[in-house]
């Protein structure tokens, strides 16, 4: 199958979603999203998706503002195309995380102020600024190529001021994708934010996350004795912090992790305990890693699948990194935080979109691709081995714009070489 056809029926995947009339637009909107250079604001891609402007570009803001579709059917069709290709058997791997889409204008609906992570690293005060907090769920791929890990977005829900809380959103959206695929076990990957959720997942979930260091952990409590009286003990004595276990001569085990596609070795203790109060009377694994060089500071990691390997653990938790770099691509590349759209649904469905986009187009690439070399070399990259977003995206502007330019037609209105360099340029074009 040709990439151009394996790219529309991907797309025709989600017709049913929509009525006739937004069916239209989906479509155009899906390829001149990833088309249009500089911002991608809702007035720039419609230039792109109507050069004749047949349709007034006040239907592609009613699309997302007041469209007949759902958001929460497009993930889940698009969680079911994933899972379908990676991940048809065994546990469904998923990472989660939250991020700000910096917005300008008070009156735009679901903006607040909000900490901004990245301005707030290395700062003695937090950040904030003003834009829509956006959580996100992602299936883990590991694409044919190796390397880093994938995370494809499945799942959104936008937090709003004076409503629910970010882990209560984290446990709805939970829910929902769970609900998606009833036999069928995940394991979850956070940041230790999210380290709460482990006592109130979904059925069939596991969690793995940081610690805090000096986190109240307990010994299981002793056998009941025959004939003792009152109610029997829930945990047992309060275990030393992590920290200082960690200092007093435990055991350390050397290990070989996969963190990232990349072997390192660690030294590492692990033992089963309670974390009363957060998963009550279920045991957690706590996993200590370290440095064995020294330069690094101990990582402290707990899972709730007691059968995971330290390996495990640290190498899933190394890849959550893989959604951080969804968030980047996203606002970079795809221009997530461009559209301008102001009331009802409109702000959270055209930042939902940008997310939904950056799955498909991954997912394009990988299916139709594998582990061909799309780029050429470049001097400043001797050493280049494995395909960016960057790549994936000029790979599928390279598909479309042969089509918007009729290349395949007997009478092309450019010479072959004239044009064949002109899609090479815009297919890079920021």
């Amino acid at each position: 199958m040709s990439g151009l056809a394996a790219w529309e029926g991907m797309l025709a995947r989600f017709a049913r979603l929509f009525t006739a009339a937004s069916l239209v637009i989906f479509l155009r909107v899906s390829s001149a999203w990833a088309l249009t250079p500089g911002r991608r604001t809702i007035t720039a891609i419609y230039q792109v998706a109507e050069p004749f402007e047949k349709r007034a570009h006040d239907s592609y803001h009613r699309f997302f503002r007041d469209g007949a579709w759902s958001m929460e059917e497009l993930w889940r069709e698009n969680a079911r195309m994933l899972v379908e290709a990676y991940r048809p058997r065994g546990r469904i791997a998923l990472y989660m995380d939250d991020t700000l889409f910096h917005k300008s204008g008070r009156r735009i609906m679901g903006v607040g102020w909000w900490r901004d992570a990245v301005a707030s690293t290395g700062q003695a005060q937090a950040v904030k600024a003003l834009g829509l907090n956006i959580l996100i769920c992602a299936i883990r791929v590991d694409p044919p190529w190796g390397g880093e890990p994938l995370a494809l977005p499945v799942g959104m829900r936008l937090h709003r001021k004076g409503g629910a809380s970010l882990l209560e959103l984290a446990g709805d959206l939970l829910a929902e994708v769970a609900s998606w695929f009833p036999d069928r076990e995940f394991d979850l990957c956070a940041d230790g934010f999210f380290a709460p959720l482990a006592g109130s997942l979904p059925p069939g979930f596991f969690i793995t996350s940081r610690i805090r260091r000096d986190a109240a952990l307990y010994e299981f409590p002793p056998p009941r004795v025959k004939g003792q009286r009152g109610r029997p003990r829930k945990k047992g004595d309060r275990l030393p912090s992590l920290e200082e276990r960690a200092s007093s001569g435990v055991w350390w085990k050397q290990v070989t992790v996969d963190e990232r596609g990349k072997e390192r070795k660690r030294l590492v203790f692990c033992f089963e305990a309670l974390w009363y109060h957060v998963c009550g009377e279920e045991p957690v694994l706590i996993v200590v890693s370290r440095d064995p060089e020294g330069k690094e500071r101990d990582d402290y990691f707990f899972t709730t699948d007691l059968g995971a390997s330290p390996e495990d653990v640290i190498g899933f938790y190394a890849g959550r990194w893989s959604i951080e770099d969804t968030f980047r691509n996203t606002k970079q590349f795809l221009g997530g935080e461009d559209p301008q759209s102001w009331k009802r649904r409109g702000p959270e469905r055209a930042a939902g979109f940008s997310f939904f986009l950056y799955s498909l187009i991954w997912h394009w690439y990988v299916s139709t691709q594998g582990t061909s070399v799309t780029w050429s070399q470049k001097p400043w990259y001797p050493k280049k081995a494995t395909p960016s977003f960057a790549d994936a995206l000029a790979c599928l502007r390279q598909v479309l714009w042969r089509r918007e330019l009729n290349t395949d037609s007997e009478t092309p209105s450019l010479l072959p070489e004239i044009t064949e360099t002109l899609i090479e340029i815009l297919s890079r074009a920021a």
